[in-house]
């Protein structure tokens, strides 16, 4: 029996872009289906597959798995590739989705994913300083310690998923991550699952205020590539 993944839209969903990106790097077969943002709330018609009213969800015959870290664990149990198969690679991999999993607020909330957008932030807020500055040690540590060129070792692993929305934050606000960090940044979006991404992020027609407004709070859109 085929998954079916439930992902929201391109340009926002930056939950829905880690197991979608997982699945499709690792070769994973999957239908698609996409339930796109709407409004400011969509918890009632989510709740109709998702018991959380939020996406991602993971469909596998008669179970349904949700959240992101939920999916990947899952996967994991049934998939090679999910971790790195070197043990201090795989520790390392495993701590750094959690921290990105349940961390780094401030850089969600100032610096929404907007993929088809660039924006120069007005301020810097000390605790966004933190979070970038957390990254950069984080990816540091990972691209030195395993000799990249992702960031658990030369192969993908769930880590650079979990990451890959950060890539895109990276781009779009222009934020320092060092050398080693923006180089990582560019080799994943390069990945053809990421340009995939961007490019249906590209097209597609719907905009959700809510998550246009969110951005506006915190910057000042100075390009916008998205042609739906």
């Amino acid at each position: 029996m085929t998954y079916t993944l439930i992902t929201a839209n391109r340009n926002y969903s930056s939950w829905s872009l880690r197991p979608w990106l997982l699945m499709k790097a690792l070769g994973i077969a999957f239908e698609e289906r996409i339930e796109p943002f709407t409004k400011d709330s969509n918890y009632d018609e989510f709740r109709a597959f998702s018991p959380t009213g939020q996406v991602p969800v993971l469909i596998d015959g008669d179970r349904t798995i949700y959240d992101s870290l939920a999916i990947t664990l899952y996967l994991a149990d049934r998939h090679d590739g999910v971790w790195p198969a070197e043990e201090a690679a795989k520790a390392w991999a495993q701590c750094a989705v959690a921290e990105m999993h349940g961390g780094f607020a401030p850089l969600r909330n100032q610096c929404t994913m907007n993929v088809g957008v660039r924006a120069k932030l007005r301020s810097h807020t000390d605790d966004l300083i933190r979070d970038v500055a957390r990254i950069k040690e984080l990816w540091d540590e990972g691209l030195s310690r395993f000799g990249g060129p992702y960031l658990a070792g030369e192969a993908f692993s769930a880590a650079d998923a979990f990451f890959a929305p950060v890539a895109f934050r990276v781009r779009s606000y222009d934020l320092d991550v060092g050398d080693a960090g923006r180089a990582w940044t560019d080799h994943i979006i390069a990945h053809p699952a990421m340009q995939d991404w961007e490019a249906q992020a590209l097209t597609e027609d719907w905009r959700e205020i809510g998550h246009e407004e969110e951005l506006a709070s915190f910057a000042d859109v100075t390009a916008d590539y998205r042609t739906g």
